[in-house]
Protein backbone atom coordinates (compact mmCIF):
# COMPACT_ATOMS: atom_id res chain seq x y z
CA UNK A 1 0.00 0.00 0.00
CA UNK A 2 0.96 3.52 -0.48
CA UNK A 3 1.47 6.27 2.18
CA UNK A 4 -0.42 9.28 3.77
CA UNK A 5 0.96 11.95 2.12
CA UNK A 6 -0.63 15.91 1.71
CA UNK A 7 -0.15 16.68 -1.82
CA UNK A 8 -2.19 19.38 -1.52
CA UNK A 9 -0.44 20.77 1.12
CA UNK A 10 -0.48 24.07 -1.35
CA UNK A 11 -4.02 24.41 -1.94
CA UNK A 12 -5.93 27.26 -0.59
CA UNK A 13 -7.25 26.74 2.54
CA UNK A 14 -10.87 29.11 3.20
CA UNK A 15 -12.09 29.07 6.47
CA UNK A 16 -15.05 27.49 6.88
CA UNK A 17 -18.49 28.03 9.02
CA UNK A 18 -18.59 24.54 9.41
CA UNK A 19 -21.85 24.74 12.33
CA UNK A 20 -23.74 27.23 10.37
CA UNK A 21 -23.51 24.88 7.17
CA UNK A 22 -24.75 22.09 9.03
CA UNK A 23 -27.54 23.85 10.42
CA UNK A 24 -28.55 24.82 6.84
CA UNK A 25 -28.40 21.89 5.20
CA UNK A 26 -31.59 19.64 4.39
CA UNK A 27 -31.43 16.19 2.96
CA UNK A 28 -33.24 17.79 -0.18
CA UNK A 29 -29.91 19.90 -0.44
CA UNK A 30 -28.59 16.74 -0.33
CA UNK A 31 -30.53 14.85 -2.76
CA UNK A 32 -30.20 18.07 -5.15
CA UNK A 33 -26.59 18.22 -4.97
CA UNK A 34 -25.49 14.63 -5.53
CA UNK A 35 -27.37 15.08 -9.01
CA UNK A 36 -24.19 16.50 -10.14
CA UNK A 37 -26.00 19.20 -12.68
CA UNK A 38 -26.02 22.91 -12.93
CA UNK A 39 -27.36 23.14 -9.42
CA UNK A 40 -24.30 21.38 -7.45
CA UNK A 41 -21.51 23.78 -9.58
CA UNK A 42 -23.27 26.91 -10.86
CA UNK A 43 -26.68 26.74 -9.07
CA UNK A 44 -27.37 28.24 -5.24
CA UNK A 45 -24.79 27.97 -2.88
CA UNK A 46 -26.74 25.60 -0.42
CA UNK A 47 -26.38 23.00 -3.46
CA UNK A 48 -22.85 22.69 -4.07
CA UNK A 49 -20.33 25.31 -4.89
CA UNK A 50 -22.80 28.29 -5.69
CA UNK A 51 -20.94 28.55 -8.70
CA UNK A 52 -17.66 26.74 -10.21
CA UNK A 53 -15.84 28.59 -12.68
CA UNK A 54 -11.57 28.68 -12.92
CA UNK A 55 -9.66 31.05 -10.85
CA UNK A 56 -5.54 30.27 -11.06
CA UNK A 57 -4.92 30.47 -7.30
CA UNK A 58 -6.12 27.05 -6.68
CA UNK A 59 -4.64 24.18 -8.80
CA UNK A 60 -1.33 26.18 -9.92
CA UNK A 61 0.47 25.95 -6.43
CA UNK A 62 -0.32 22.38 -6.10
CA UNK A 63 0.67 21.49 -9.56
CA UNK A 64 4.85 21.72 -8.99
CA UNK A 65 4.13 19.61 -5.92
CA UNK A 66 2.33 17.03 -8.11
CA UNK A 67 5.10 16.94 -10.65
CA UNK A 68 8.17 16.66 -8.04
CA UNK A 69 7.03 13.76 -5.94
CA UNK A 70 5.74 12.28 -9.44
CA UNK A 71 8.21 12.94 -11.42
CA UNK A 72 5.78 14.26 -13.99
CA UNK A 73 7.30 15.54 -17.60
CA UNK A 74 6.35 15.57 -20.80
CA UNK A 75 6.20 12.38 -21.85
CA UNK A 76 4.34 11.02 -18.81
CA UNK A 77 0.19 10.47 -18.53
CA UNK A 78 -2.11 11.19 -15.87
CA UNK A 79 -5.73 10.47 -15.54
CA UNK A 80 -7.94 12.69 -13.16
CA UNK A 81 -10.75 10.62 -11.70
CA UNK A 82 -13.45 13.11 -11.05
CA UNK A 83 -12.47 16.22 -12.77
CA UNK A 84 -15.77 18.20 -13.01
CA UNK A 85 -14.71 21.28 -15.13
CA UNK A 86 -10.77 20.20 -16.03
CA UNK A 87 -9.53 23.38 -14.08
CA UNK A 88 -6.96 20.95 -12.17
CA UNK A 89 -5.82 19.16 -15.55
CA UNK A 90 -5.88 22.99 -17.50
CA UNK A 91 -3.15 23.97 -15.06
CA UNK A 92 -1.06 20.95 -15.16
CA UNK A 93 -1.21 20.99 -19.21
CA UNK A 94 0.04 24.56 -19.23
CA UNK A 95 2.59 23.59 -16.37
CA UNK A 96 4.19 20.67 -18.49
CA UNK A 97 4.07 21.53 -22.31
CA UNK A 98 3.08 18.00 -24.12
CA UNK A 99 2.07 15.93 -21.39
CA UNK A 100 -0.73 13.47 -21.88
CA UNK A 101 -3.84 14.36 -19.75
CA UNK A 102 -7.42 12.84 -19.15
CA UNK A 103 -10.45 13.22 -17.12
CA UNK A 104 -14.00 11.21 -16.28
CA UNK A 105 -16.48 12.69 -14.28
CA UNK A 106 -19.85 11.69 -13.78
CA UNK A 107 -21.63 14.55 -14.50
CA UNK A 108 -22.55 15.57 -17.88
CA UNK A 109 -23.02 19.26 -16.98
CA UNK A 110 -19.46 19.36 -16.01
CA UNK A 111 -17.80 17.54 -19.18
CA UNK A 112 -20.24 19.75 -20.93
CA UNK A 113 -19.33 22.96 -19.54
CA UNK A 114 -15.57 22.24 -19.32
CA UNK A 115 -12.94 24.49 -19.72
CA UNK A 116 -12.52 25.28 -23.33
CA UNK A 117 -8.50 23.42 -23.45
CA UNK A 118 -9.75 20.09 -22.18
CA UNK A 119 -12.82 19.58 -23.45
CA UNK A 120 -11.44 17.08 -25.99
CA UNK A 121 -9.55 15.24 -22.95
CA UNK A 122 -12.85 14.73 -20.61
CA UNK A 123 -15.72 13.00 -21.00
CA UNK A 124 -18.57 11.32 -18.96
CA UNK A 125 -17.88 8.36 -17.12
CA UNK A 126 -18.60 6.56 -14.02
CA UNK A 127 -15.92 5.56 -11.72
CA UNK A 128 -16.37 2.17 -11.31
CA UNK A 129 -16.16 1.43 -15.01
CA UNK A 130 -13.36 3.53 -16.03
CA UNK A 131 -13.15 3.55 -20.00
CA UNK A 132 -9.37 2.94 -20.23
CA UNK A 133 -7.05 -0.30 -20.26
CA UNK A 134 -5.37 -1.50 -17.93
CA UNK A 135 -2.27 0.22 -17.13
CA UNK A 136 -3.11 3.26 -19.32
CA UNK A 137 -1.59 6.13 -17.30
CA UNK A 138 1.37 6.92 -15.21
CA UNK A 139 -0.50 8.56 -12.63
CA UNK A 140 -4.35 8.38 -11.48
CA UNK A 141 -5.00 11.37 -9.22
CA UNK A 142 -9.11 11.63 -7.63
CA UNK A 143 -9.76 14.25 -5.11
CA UNK A 144 -12.82 14.25 -2.50
CA UNK A 145 -14.63 11.74 -5.28
CA UNK A 146 -14.33 8.28 -4.57
CA UNK A 147 -15.97 8.56 -0.99
CA UNK A 148 -19.07 9.67 -3.12
CA UNK A 149 -19.90 6.25 -3.64
CA UNK A 150 -21.31 3.77 -1.14
CA UNK A 151 -18.80 1.13 -0.07
CA UNK A 152 -19.07 -1.43 -2.03
CA UNK A 153 -18.75 1.04 -5.08
CA UNK A 154 -16.12 2.84 -3.21
CA UNK A 155 -14.24 -0.17 -3.28
CA UNK A 156 -14.91 -0.63 -7.14
CA UNK A 157 -13.54 2.44 -7.99
CA UNK A 158 -10.62 2.25 -6.05
CA UNK A 159 -9.85 -0.74 -7.75
CA UNK A 160 -10.25 0.76 -11.06
CA UNK A 161 -7.86 3.28 -10.34
CA UNK A 162 -5.57 0.11 -9.83
CA UNK A 163 -6.33 -0.84 -13.12
CA UNK A 164 -5.96 1.91 -15.46
CA UNK A 165 -2.68 3.07 -13.48
CA UNK A 166 1.08 1.97 -13.94
CA UNK A 167 1.69 2.46 -10.20
CA UNK A 168 1.22 6.48 -9.27
CA UNK A 169 -1.90 7.15 -7.43
CA UNK A 170 -3.06 9.69 -4.89
CA UNK A 171 -7.24 9.89 -3.80
CA UNK A 172 -8.63 12.24 -0.70
CA UNK A 173 -10.91 10.80 0.54
CA UNK A 174 -13.40 12.72 3.75
CA UNK A 175 -12.22 11.17 6.88
CA UNK A 176 -11.93 11.70 10.43
CA UNK A 177 -9.65 10.96 13.69
CA UNK A 178 -11.71 11.98 16.21
CA UNK A 179 -15.04 12.71 17.87
CA UNK A 180 -14.87 16.36 17.12
CA UNK A 181 -13.46 15.93 13.43
CA UNK A 182 -16.49 13.14 12.77
CA UNK A 183 -18.92 16.03 13.98
CA UNK A 184 -17.52 18.71 12.09
CA UNK A 185 -17.71 16.22 8.82
CA UNK A 186 -20.97 15.07 9.19
CA UNK A 187 -21.97 18.69 9.63
CA UNK A 188 -20.36 19.30 5.99
CA UNK A 189 -20.79 16.75 4.27
CA UNK A 190 -22.81 17.72 1.19
CA UNK A 191 -22.37 14.64 -1.39
CA UNK A 192 -20.22 11.69 0.76
CA UNK A 193 -21.54 8.07 1.16
CA UNK A 194 -19.11 6.30 2.33
CA UNK A 195 -17.06 8.62 5.40
CA UNK A 196 -14.63 6.84 7.94
CA UNK A 197 -12.23 7.21 10.61
CA UNK A 198 -8.35 7.33 8.59
CA UNK A 199 -7.92 3.85 10.90
CA UNK A 200 -10.68 2.38 8.74
CA UNK A 201 -9.63 4.10 5.44
CA UNK A 202 -6.01 2.60 5.90
CA UNK A 203 -7.54 -0.98 6.35
CA UNK A 204 -10.22 -0.40 3.56
CA UNK A 205 -7.34 0.50 1.06
CA UNK A 206 -5.49 -2.61 2.12
CA UNK A 207 -8.49 -4.83 1.96
CA UNK A 208 -9.42 -3.51 -1.77
CA UNK A 209 -5.88 -3.54 -2.90
CA UNK A 210 -5.43 0.06 -3.85
CA UNK A 211 -1.79 0.32 -3.37
CA UNK A 212 -1.56 4.17 -4.13
CA UNK A 213 -0.66 7.33 -1.97
CA UNK A 214 -3.93 8.88 -0.16
CA UNK A 215 -4.54 12.13 2.25
CA UNK A 216 -7.94 13.12 4.21
CA UNK A 217 -10.47 15.98 3.79
CA UNK A 218 -11.39 17.08 7.30
CA UNK A 219 -13.26 20.30 7.43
Amino acid sequence: MGREIDLLVNYPRPKRDVAARGAAKTDEDRAIARQFGREFFDGDRRHGYGGFGYAPRFWQPVIPTFQAYFGLSADRSVLDVGCAKGFMLHDLAEAIPGITVAGVDVSAYAVENAIEDMRPHVQVADAIALPFANDSFDVVISINTVHNLERMDCASALQEIERVGRGGAFVTVDAYRTDDEKDRMLNWNLTAKTIMHVDEWISFFDEVGYSGDYYWFIP
